[in-house]
């Protein structure tokens, strides 16, 4: 079964839209209709399969963990197309390896301003036009973040707190703006497959599945859920 969603006249803006993740929800999102505002710290290449969706996507440069550049960008989104329906947290990174003991504080600070503090800006930017749509948040948390684990712990944390401000940003909108988080485990890119070279690359899911997941807590099907942490990592 295949699933299919209207954006037609939609307005979202995509942060980490230049990684595999990121670019996939774009994307999709851009072919069911939405005008996409992509947005990441890095510009894609010129011949980026992002920059070459017709006029359904445009990108906006800027570094989401600077508040002055996150404000910039979602006041040119909306002065730019007049409305803004959601908001997707995608930017993230990852460190590991290390037990806390051993842990430089500048890893850290790099994981929770990348993974929690971007998605923080972003909502606290946007929210309030979204109010005015009724729109939706759908951040990226990590299935990892549901415990404690050797080696990863910042990541974990900084993962959780993506979790935790979801339900927050619910709660506090109860009625008018939606907020829901996503939580892959291994991502089925080029990247991790040349990390994990001896991996089950078979239990991993595609950017591109997630994204679909993704779309749908845009979409008014996922009308009834808000602040909820849906599992997107299949058999890994």
């Amino acid at each position: 079964m295949h699933a299919d969603f209207e954006f037609d006249g939609a307005v979202v803006l995509v942060t980490g839209a230049s990684g595999a993740l990121g670019s996939a929800v774009a994307e999709t999102l851009a072919d069911a209709g939405a005008t996409v505002a992509a947005s990441d710290v890095v510009r894609p290449d010129d011949d980026d399969a992002l920059l070459s969706t017709g006029d359904r996507i445009e990108f906006y440069q800027g570094d989401f963990t600077d508040e002055a550049d996150v404000a910039a960008i979602v006041d040119e989104v909306v002065e730019d197309h007049g409305r803004l329906d959601g908001l997707c947290n995608v930017a993230g990174t990852w460190r590991g390896g290390d037990p806390i003991d051993e842990t430089d504080v500048e890893v850290f600070d790099l994981l929770f301003d990348v993974n929690l503090k971007t998605m923080f800006l972003a909502s606290k930017h946007a929210v309030p036009h979204l109010r005015e749509t009724g729109g939706a948040v759908v951040s990226v948390s990590a299935r990892s973040s549901l415990e404690g684990g050797e080696g990863d712990g910042p990541y974990r944390a900084s993962k959780a707190g993506v979790r935790l401000l979801t339900e927050t940003i619910a709660e506090e909108n109860l009625g008018s703006v939606r907020a829901n988080a996503v939580m892959p485990s291994v991502i089925d890119t080029p990247m991790n497959r040349e990390m994990m070279p001896d991996a089950d690359h078979d239990s991993w899911v595609a950017p591109a599945e997630i994204a679909g997941v993704v779309a749908f807590l845009l979409s008014d099907a996922a009308e009834p859920t808000s602040g909820a942490a849906v599992p997107v990592y299949g058999e890994a």
